[in-house]
């Protein structure tokens, strides 16, 4: 079941808020008590969690054809009936803040992350972590959950995702059966933040206890709605899939100044995301010099283009991991899930198609219109000596 909802709809000094409720879910409801609904599907056999992301709140539960009315029964029982009490909610605030110290608090490249995410959008939604700055969860209260709750969770803002061994109609039967008679819910307030354009770049400097210096580099990009996500999927692999790929071969393997070097890009997202290069230092190496040398590997790409056969083989390993991400049922269901909360769930039957179109020229073309240093941020981790030392 996957909820429109996530740290994208909250506001600022409610960070947190839409992870803290897909906790509190899980505390029971008039007819199951709390933490009854994982034992219920453990005890038939099938298995059950949930996640929240940026854009949505995704409750999940894998269990055979003959079971998993029971998982449609509990999910809509919670989708209304979900109960928030005194009693429950000061623990799973203390398991919320220790979930955020283990997580982000107590690792520097995460932290690094969040600080960089937070200084890369100047006004969007985006900018916040998923799972709330501390100040904000400390000051969450039992009504601010209640009223999120109300507001977010409601069968019209949610959509459910079935893959398979099942037989349709029977499964539709029960969706109707347990989810048909729940009323509408208020119209949910919509998310109307543009983030401007960026015209130059920005920096960041964490301080903290660390045993390598680190740096991270986002750069703003369209998302899934945009032709230009195809190239910049390829381009994400050439710069970093693998040991051929040409930040590893440069940074690690050749000038041996990085411990690790890569790239990611946040293509399914609702609204433009980012594209990140990042790398952790070797010792007694910096990152200045670490930025010199993927600024180098990046100008290769912009001045030069890719080979034919790096973009051929990039091509191969996208429509792989494509197709390997789809070979479990909970696989299928996630990627099916992702594109009906973006782009509609149609659109991913286009992918592959548009990546065997993407050629040399459109690389060349994304890089040099994307990565170029006014639209970046930059975070540098400055490793600190422990306390001890």
């Amino acid at each position: 079941v996957w909820y429109r909802v996530g740290s994208r709809n909250e506001v600022d000094g409610k960070s947190g808020i839409a992870h803290f409720v897909e906790h509190m879910l899980f505390k029971g409801t008039e007819k199951i008590a709390p933490e009854e609904y994982a034992r219920i599907i453990r005890k038939h056999g099938g298995h059950a969690n949930a996640f929240t992301s940026r854009d949505a709140t995704v409750y999940h539960a894998t269990m055979s054809r003959n079971t998993i009315n029971m998982a449609i029964e509990l999910e809509a029982d919670r989708m209304v009936n979900a109960r928030f009490r005194n009693k429950h909610f000061t623990p799973e605030k203390r398991v919320v803040q220790e979930e955020r110290r283990m997580r982000t608090d107590a690792r520097p490249k995460a932290m690094l992350a969040e600080l960089t995410n937070s200084v890369t959008y100047s006004v969007h939604p985006y900018r916040r972590p998923v799972i709330g700055w501390p100040e904000d969860v400390r000051r969450m209260t039992l009504r601010d959950l209640k009223y999120f709750y109300r507001t977010y969770y409601s069968a019209n803002n949610a959509f459910i995702v079935v893959a398979g061994d099942f037989d349709s109609t029977e499964i539709l039967a029960q969706i109707r059966k347990h989810f048909g008679t729940i009323p509408r819910g208020p119209e949910v307030p919509p998310v109307e933040f543009t983030e401007p354009p960026q015209r130059g770049e920005r920096r960041v400097l964490l301080k903290k206890q660390a045993e390598l210096p680190a740096l991270l580099m986002n750069y703003h990009v369209p998302s899934v709605a945009h032709d230009d996500s195809f190239a910049l999927d390829i381009l994400e692999i050439i710069l970093s899939r693998g040991r051929t790929s040409r930040l590893y071969r440069n940074l690690v393997y050749h000038q041996r100044i990085a411990h690790s070097a890569w790239a990611s890009y946040h293509r399914v997202s609702i609204d433009p995301s980012t594209f990140t290069i990042g790398a952790q230092a070797m010792p007694g190496k910096d990152t200045a010099t670490l930025e010199a040398a993927i600024d180098e590997a990046v100008a290769g790409v912009r001045s030069k283009g890719v080979t034919k056969a790096e973009l051929n083989k990039a091509k191969s390993q996208v429509a792989a991991n494509f197709i390997f991400a789809q070979e479990s049922n909970h696989g299928q269901a996630m990627r099916i899930g992702l594109y009906e909360l973006t782009v509609g769930w149609r659109q991913m039957n286009e992918y592959l198609q548009g990546i065997q179109a993407v050629t040399s020229e459109d690389v060349k073309k994304v890089a040099n219109h994307y990565l170029t240093p006014d639209r970046r941020t930059v975070g540098v981790l400055e490793p600190r000596p422990s306390k001890g030392s």
